[in-house]
């Protein structure tokens, strides 16, 4: 069996990162992602960043733990 690949829909990019405030809170986000043209990865890592620790006070400064951005395909 064989599946249509749905890229169309989705970010260009796949990422994860996984921020901790050690003995407070820790949150993991993944999703895909489509840098404007011209960005670098510096440029999504602080967009993404950016949101995952706006998302709760918490997290405000959180330590990175874990980064990873790819190309979306197989």
């Amino acid at each position: 069996m064989t599946s249509q690949p749905h890229a169309q829909s989705q970010g260009s990019h796949f990422f994860v990162l996984t921020v901790e405030k050690p003995g407070l809170a820790s949150a993991t986000s993944s999703g895909s992602y489509t840098p404007p043209p011209g960005a670098t990865r510096l440029d999504a890592f602080n967009v993404l960043y950016a949101e995952l620790t706006g998302s709760a006070p918490a997290l405000n400064r959180a330590n990175v733990v874990f980064f990873s951005l790819e190309p979306n395909q197989v």
